[in-house]
């Protein structure tokens, strides 16, 4: 939250050592004045489309996605946290709007919003049906095939975490979901770190960082801030995976009691949902 969208120097200075959750400095305008430990749109997004998922019994709604998405966007303009939909996103929610068919308003998004969100759909789906919902997630907003790979990288280690898979063991089955999409190549061979919110950039930056974190959640996290640029996205996705293959357990205590205090937020009712619907 602190750092995002800084440049990689001032990213470091802020995280500090050792790492650890700051207050939103004066030079941020996104963050300013953020309590340490605060959440940012990636997870309140997350958190969206569990609750979607949940009560559409595993079916996403496109038009009552977009509207919470819609109500969602209102609500944080008034707490004075406006501006908060990704490039992708907020076009494809104004077309909609305008009254563009729903199944056609994603067909430019390439930023890494759907890969951002894509979270739920990973636990509430095992890898055989895992293609298909991430496709339907995506779709309202990031209807193109490198949204769709990168968002599918994510899912996919996500469920196969969730069926007991470490990273190492998840991760072909992740390369093969991007091959779907004509897309492997950023995550079999991944060039240098790029933090830009452009899916192609970002999501291979957060599986690398997440290969290379051996297991840690904290250290997948705090490396992935530490390069500056689109921190708090890049962080989310790479400790999703990797939260998904260690557990609960490996989370460090204090960090968990720190988010919770801090956002006044219970996930464990979104976990079990999402985990019933895994189950049907």
């Amino acid at each position: 939250m602190p750092a995002q969208e800084l440049g990689r120097d001032r990213a470091q200075e802020i995280l500090g050592e050792p790492p650890d959750f700051r207050d939103g400095p004066e030079d941020n305008p996104i963050s300013r004045g953020l309590p340490a430990g605060t959440v940012t749109d990636d997870t309140m997004q997350c958190m969206l489309l569990a609750e979607q998922l949940i009560r559409g019994n595993g079916q996403l709604d496109p038009v009552a996605f977009a509207e919470a998405l819609i109500e969602w966007q209102e609500d944080m303009a008034d707490r004075g946290r406006g501006d908060l939909l990704g490039p992708s996103t907020r076009r494809a929610l104004a077309a909609l709007v305008a009254g563009e068919d729903p199944a056609k308003t994603g067909r430019g998004g390439t930023t890494n919003g759907a890969a951002m969100r894509i979270t739920p759909v990973g636990i509430a789906n095992p890898l055989d049906r895992l293609h298909n919902a991430v496709v339907a997630a995506d779709r309202l907003t990031h209807d193109t095939a490198v949204a769709h790979a990168g968002a599918a990288v994510v899912a996919t280690i996500v469920s196969a975490g969730v069926d007991g898979a470490t990273f190492e063991e998840a991760a072909p089955f992740a390369i093969r979901a991007a091959r779907q999409f004509g897309f492997a190549d950023l995550y079999e061979r991944p060039g240098a770190f790029a933090t830009g919110a452009e899916t192609a950039e970002s999501v291979p930056t957060a599986f690398t960082i997440a290969r290379i974190a051996g297991g840690d959640v904290w250290r997948a996290c705090t490396g992935a801030v530490a390069l500056g640029g689109d921190t708090d996205t890049i962080a989310a996705m790479a400790g999703a995976m990797v939260g998904a293959c260690t557990g609960l357990s490996r989370l460090p205590s204090n960090a968990v009691h720190k988010v919770r205090e801090v956002n006044q937020i219970d996930l464990e009712p979104l976990a079990r949902g999402l985990l019933d619907l895994r189950e049907r």
